[in-house]
């Protein structure tokens, strides 16, 4: 489709558009302005919905910086806003921060409710560094705390204001205007949310219907201009004065309207209306933030006294809408619909004829609150809040992933960088025992997962899978043919998937079902290959008890399926409504956890981001087990001495055994390595590394081992290196097997220890290829990488044996020299 917009289309181009740059520059100048005025250390607080994105561009450039942001107005439910078009960037942007706080968990509930139905996440109860637990998202290897406090006033600079002479004296004229009435007071911004005509229809039902009241009561509807509102103001406001004409012809004097600016209506002057009332009324349709009704309960503490008792007025009482945030920590007051005029009405009456005792506990019950939750006390609590993040002071120990608004921070080590081929190729061409372990789909080969209608297709059959590139069977059996080399490909697909794809590549292990299945590698090609279990074969009777489970919960839930390998069972909600699947499947996980306690299964539990499952599969089968116990048989089965390389590449969740068993393993050698130089200990793996004990590798690697363990997109791993993308896999296997061919021929010279290798493995893939440099009309120049034609003149080319040592030495050095231009 043509990408220039047509017109003013909603986030494309046009007006929208506009609005979306003037936005994003905002956020942009308040950036600068941040990195010039913080200092280590700084904690920064950020404060509404304006800056949004702001976090996104701090966290860019100063990511050692504990950031917070709290919204002052409701947060939309996720219906809503996800008819947003730039939704994701503006939950991206939040959070990045480390801390979002609200004024009321209900704005928080539909903040995390859009967090895990738009972005996947999952949020609940995490532990924090002082024992306890905190509300918190979890978002790439972060926990983004989520905090819910209300603000309040500060009494202190109130009672002042009520007493200083200016005050007094406004209070009296008011009083003085209105004489013999009760007072009914209001200041509300002229838009439509704040649900003034509702307030005005149920004084005007309330009058019909109690026309003894009319002359004795009088509402002070004081209207803050909204221009910026643009139509909406202009339609409220001659909604209001033609409503407020209709009532004061009827009864005349009942309502006293007055628009005024934002700055006529300061501090001073509000507390003086609120003294001079003896009712406030708050009938907002959907509000945030709202201190009146709370300034007002400061302005009537005095009502608690005997003075104040003895006054004569029916005063503090407040009627609030239950669509503001401060209805919830007002517990005294008059709590209304304001789309229900009848309660509106109801509580006209009931503030002009409540008893005496029942309107000073109500007085007293919201005073409790106003006095104990300062303006003070609500900011120390949410900036001991974000005190208390865990987030690291280094800025080297976080790392950045996505361009533009998609910038997410990561938690893990910024050393966390690509994997190097060049470090991994040395190690390689050094190592006489290998092992490498690739994982299959989305490692090797694309991922046929990534689209949820693919995947469904895949488990009903209806879809071929992907297979393996020609240049990729050609690079796994160049690697295979190496002798020192142990290749497996683990996989959690079937046997007969991976068979069908793999069988012809000549010593290629293959482990099926995140290793439940094991085929050892062997020469032999196509037919049926030989497999053994990982873990004893034992009753599999749980199988139709799990499936008939499911199919239960498959008919309640709509999306979920059920997907039946040989040796597990797996209920996929991926394409079901986030919430109802999710509370589905920890219902399903516990009722099977209950009917199968008496087999030797494990349930495990795989949340939204991690595609949505619960799986049935036998008690102890995992990756990483599997990597384990091919470490163990290589002797047994390969006759190879200890491990001296592995390479071991895995994409998601279900590598993530694997990649931390290896790192583990590799990190024992090195700390072996340490120990018997003296050195310095290694730094400790990030808490997110499973711990697993692997002690029972050690007598089958060497202390050398060279141990590199990657992950495919950047991204929370057990691993400690990345590779971009599939593409990139095949570019370092294809680097390794030029480091196999480059070191088999030195420019034409063979050691003693080659041609003894030769006469050893008279098959091996090395003496073929020695013959194929001999006997041909072709060698390869290992030094430029170029074929050459060698001298023709029919007769056979002998191959050169090094007689001395000082000349097979030279001529490796020299390889040396031009490995280091190769790589």
């Amino acid at each position: 489709m043509d990408d220039v917009a047509q017109g003013p289309i909603h986030g494309d181009g046009g007006r929208e558009g506009e609005l979306w740059a003037a936005f994003t520059a905002v956020n942009r100048h308040f950036t600068d302005v941040i990195i010039q005025c913080f200092n280590e250390g700084d904690l920064i607080w950020i404060h509404g919905f304006h800056l949004m994105i702001l976090p996104s561009f701090l966290t860019r450039r100063i990511s050692m910086a504990k950031i917070g942001i709290f919204l002052h107005t409701p947060f939309p439910s996720s219906e809503i806003f996800r008819t947003l078009w730039c939704r994701e960037d503006l939950l991206r942007g939040m959070l990045n921060a480390d801390q979002v706080g609200f004024h009321l968990f209900e704005y928080a509930r539909h903040f995390l409710t859009c967090c895990r139905r738009l972005l996947g996440l999952n949020y609940g109860m995490f532990p924090d560094s002082s024992g306890g637990h905190n509300l918190a998202i979890d978002t790439n290897g972060r926990h983004v705390s989520v905090t819910s406090i209300h603000a309040g006033v500060e009494p202190p600079v109130l009672h002042q204001v009520l007493n200083h002479s200016s005050t007094r004296d406004r209070v009296a004229l008011i009083r003085n205007q209105f004489h013999g009435k009760v007072i009914f007071a209001a200041i509300d911004r002229m838009e439509s949310l704040k649900g003034i005509p509702l307030k005005l229809i149920a004084l005007e039902r309330f009058l019909q219907r109690c026309p003894e009241w009319a002359g004795k009561i009088v509402v002070v509807q004081v209207g803050i201009s909204a221009f910026e509102r643009g139509d909406d103001y202009t339609k409220t406001r001659n909604e209001i004065l033609s409503m407020v004409t209709n009532i004061n012809s009827r009864w005349p004097g009942t309502i006293q309207f007055q628009e005024c600016a934002e700055s006529e209506m300061r501090l001073q002057q509000r507390m003086a209306l609120l003294r001079a009332a003896d009712v406030i009324m708050v009938t907002t349709i959907r509000d945030g933030l709202n201190l009146i009704p709370l300034e007002f309960t400061i302005a009537h503490l005095d009502a608690l006294t005997e003075q104040g008792r003895n006054d004569g007025r029916k005063r503090g009482l407040c009627i609030l809408s239950e669509f503001s945030s401060c209805t919830r920590v007002m517990r005294g007051a008059l709590h209304v619909n304001p789309w229900k005029i009848s309660e509106i009405a109801t509580a006209f009456f009931q503030a002009l004829t409540m008893s005496e005792d029942e309107r000073m506990r109500r007085i007293s019950i919201a005073s409790e609150f106003v006095t104990r939750v300062t303006t003070q006390r609500w900011a120390l609590a949410v900036m001991l809040d974000l005190k208390g993040v865990q987030k690291n002071e280094d800025a080297g120990k976080y790392a950045g992933a996505g361009l533009g608004l998609g910038f997410r921070l990561l938690g893990m080590d910024s050393k966390f960088n690509s994997l190097d081929a060049n470090s991994v190729a040395r190690a390689y061409r050094s190592a006489k025992t290998r092992l490498i372990l690739l994982d299959y789909g989305g490692t090797i080969l694309a991922n046929d997962n990534l689209d949820q209608l693919q995947r469904f297709q895949f488990v009903k059959k209806s879809r071929p899978p992907s297979v393996p590139t020609e240049g990729l069977i050609s690079t796994l059996k160049e690697l295979c043919s190496d002798h020192r080399n142990i290749v497996f490909v683990v996989s959690g697909k079937e046997r007969h998937s991976l068979t069908k794809t793999l069988c012809h590549i000549p010593n290629l292990g293959l482990a099926a079902e995140h290793g439940m299945f094991v085929s050892w590698p062997t020469p032999k090609v196509g037919g049926k290959r030989r497999w053994e279990t990982l873990v004893p074969d034992q009753d599999r009777s749980w199988r139709s008890i799990a499936t008939m489970i499911m199919e239960v919960y498959t008919s309640r839930t709509h999306g979920s399926y059920i997907e039946e390998t040989e040796m597990k069972v797996l209920w996929q909600y991926r394409d079901a409504d986030p919430e109802f699947g999710y509370l589905q499947s920890r219902e399903l996980e516990d009722h099977l956890s209950n009917v199968l306690r008496g087999f030797s299964v494990d349930i495990l539990h795989g949340g939204v981001e991690e595609g949505g499952y619960v799986e049935v599969r036998p008690k102890g089968v995992n990756k990483g087990v599997v990597s384990m116990h091919i470490i163990k048989n290589m002797e047994k089965i390969f006759n190879k001495g200890k491990l001296e390389f592995a390479l071991v590449i895995g994409d998601d969740h279900c590598d993530e055994p694997m990649l931390s068993v290896m790192r583990q393993v590799g990190r024992r050698a090195s700390e072996a390595r340490i120990a018997k130089k003296g050195g310095q200990p290694l730094a400790p793996l990030p808490a997110t590394i499973a711990q697993v004990d692997v002690s029972s590798c050690d007598e089958y690697i060497s202390s050398n081992l060279k141990c590199f363990t990657s992950t495919v997109g950047k991204k929370p791993t057990a691993a400690a290196n990345y590779l971009n993308d599939v593409e990139d896999v095949h570019e370092l296997l294809e680097s390794l097997v030029k480091v196999t061919t480059r070191e088999t021929v030195h420019s034409g010279f063979y050691s003693v220890v080659d041609l003894k290798k030769m006469d050893e493995s008279p098959t091996t893939p090395d003496r073929e290829s020695i013959k194929f440099d001999a006997q041909t009309s072709w060698q390869r120049s290992l030094s430029m990488c170029q074929l050459h034609t060698p001298d023709t003149s029919g007769e056979p080319t002998d191959v050169r044996v090094s007689t001395n040592l000082d000349e097979y030495l030279g001529t490796m050095q020299e390889d040396v020299e031009d490995e280091d231009n190769f790589f």
